[in-house]
């Protein structure tokens, strides 16, 4: 690709990835996707990330002090996503602006991301929200729509502070009390009646009745992002509480209980 304009006055510099497409049906993106880089050395995966050959991409690269690196168009299909879903929208590059993060992630000490980084984030996101007009509830991480492989951008990732300046879906998650939880292995009505909850939520998840490996993954995917205090991918009352409330705050366009009292 040769060098473009970037989308944003945000951008520090413009490094083209030739690893791009066109979004398909020439859908016009409604969704971001947060990542993080994955590996030890930011350098190195920006260079992965604009290396012919490699199929992968990221519309935006924003490393630890800040610096926000534009490597394909908004208008472009950037490869980041991988096989996944979301609502039923199984092509998620044709849909969404891929934001990769620097952090080295689980595999590598998964430290705390750094606070000018997610301030760059968070003004770069908000950017493209209004841009495009993407509902809170369309502001994801990579684990939301692919359970099963990713982690990305995980716990420590400050969702609450990004949703204080306007930016995707949040309540306060409901506080963790003892109490009985089902788990892999389990079945019945009331495991079936949450997996349909997560699937009217937007995640990818067929209503079975059965707690098996996808169920627990996507619980655990659901905790990164709304319960991060424990991602044991159990179902408790806590996650159960806190998903009913993002349910009715999506109902209701933004006023939900507070997470921590009972939802009828």
């Amino acid at each position: 690709m040769t060098p473009f304009e970037p989308d944003t006055m945000l951008v520090h510099e413009v490094v083209p990835s030739p690893n791009y497409g066109e979004r398909a049906g020439d859908r016009l993106p409604d969704m971001i996707l947060l990542h993080y880089t994955g590996m030890p050395d930011g350098a190195k995966a920006l260079e992965r990330l604009c290396t012919a050959g490699s199929e992968v991409s990221c519309h935006y690269f924003v490393a630890e002090d800040g610096r926000i690196i534009q490597c394909v168009p908004e208008s472009r299909r950037a490869w980041h996503a991988g096989e996944g879903s979301w609502a039923g929208d199984t092509d998620i590059n044709s849909c969404s602006i891929g934001i990769e993060i620097v952090n080295p992630g689980h595999d590598n000490g998964y430290p705390d991301f750094p606070k000018r980084q997610i301030a760059a984030v968070t003004a770069l996101c908000r950017a493209i929200v209004r841009r495009h007009h993407i509902r809170p509830e369309r502001v994801l991480g990579h684990s939301d729509i692919a359970p099963s492989r990713k982690q990305d951008p995980g716990e420590k990732f400050p969702w609450m502070t990004l949703h204080r300046s306007g930016i995707g879906q949040w309540v306060k998650p409901a506080p963790i009390v003892s109490g009985p939880t089902f788990e892999f292995g389990d079945s019945g009505d009331a495991i079936q009646n949450f997996q349909t909850a997560l699937r009217d939520y937007g995640y990818g998840i067929e209503p079975d009745g059965y707690f098996d490996q996808a169920t627990r993954d996507v619980v655990t995917a659901f905790q990164r992002h709304f319960r991060p205090a424990l991602c044991d991918g159990k179902l408790d009352t806590s996650t159960l509480l806190t998903l009913r409330s993002l349910i009715e705050a999506n109902r209701y366009g933004g006023a939900a209980h507070s997470a921590d009292e009972p939802v009828a």
